[in-house]
């Protein structure tokens, strides 16, 4: 039997509609789909009446499947000869285990092809009108995690515009790294929550504020969370949105 193709796909940030073309392609013609739930299950509608769905979980720590068994999953319906759709939430390159899934996949063989797509990271500021740069004020852009698994300390470099993933239940600790790196506590900063979905909201304040703004307000994974003067921008053309 011929070997079948693993495809490794962004799915977007929250908005179904900002799948890649090539993604939902590929989606519609999948054997066998297994999506993580940070991917829109909205995308589900397009699977082929007869295809396999599996749901992986991995939602900001919540596994229903380990890494090894969904590496294991993916080898087995491309041994069967299947076509197999891999759904990750936003780019699947961008803190994010496809990178392990691909590695995987070339030391057995299987033919696999990765389908960008479109970061939270990038497109949850700009849902609320917040860009990353602007010609002659801010020209530096890092994304980062709020999340390590060892006892390193987070990041904070010194770049125009951060943005921190996961950083919802650690934002006391991101907030003491800024601040211990130089930044004025009165940085504009933002968390938002759920980014381009229905359901999106923004929590705008300062690093001097912003930890007990987010537990008032009970902001939940998944969200982003930015920093920088950029996020004023956000308040100057859909300031009606802000908490």
């Amino acid at each position: 039997m011929a070997r079948g193709k693993v495809y490794i796909i962004g799915a977007g940030p929250g908005d179904w509609e900002l799948i890649t073309v090539k993604g939902l392609k590929m989606i519609k013609k999948a054997d066998v789909i297994l999506y993580d739930s940070l991917a829109s299950q909205d995308l589900l509608r397009f699977v082929k009446k007869d295809a396999q769905v599996i749901c992986c979980g991995k939602s900001d720590g919540l596994h229903i499947l380990k890494q090894s068994q969904i590496n294991k999953l993916l080898l087995k319906f491309a041994q069967q000869g299947k076509s197999v759709a891999r759904l990750k939430g936003g780019d699947p390159l961008v803190f994010s285990r496809g990178i392990e899934e691909a590695l995987y996949l070339k030391s057995k063989g299987i033919d696999f092809e990765i389908i960008q797509g479109v970061t939270s990271a990038f497109a949850a500021g700009e849902s609320f009108g917040i860009p990353l740069t602007r010609k002659g004020k801010y020209s530096s852009v890092a994304v980062l995690t709020g999340r390590k698994s060892n006892q390193d300390k987070l990041d904070a470099p010194d770049c125009d515009t951060l943005i921190y993933l996961m950083a919802v239940a650690s934002i006391n600790e991101v907030v003491k790294v800024l601040l211990a790196a130089g930044r004025n506590k009165n940085t504009p900063c933002a968390f938002i929550e759920r980014g381009t979905a229905k359901e999106e909201r923004i929590i705008s304040g300062t690093l001097f504020n912003i930890a007990e703004k987010a537990k008032k307000q009970s902001v939940k994974p998944p969200a982003v969370f930015m920093v920088g003067d950029v996020v004023k921008y956000g308040k100057r053309i859909y300031g009606h949105k802000f908490s």
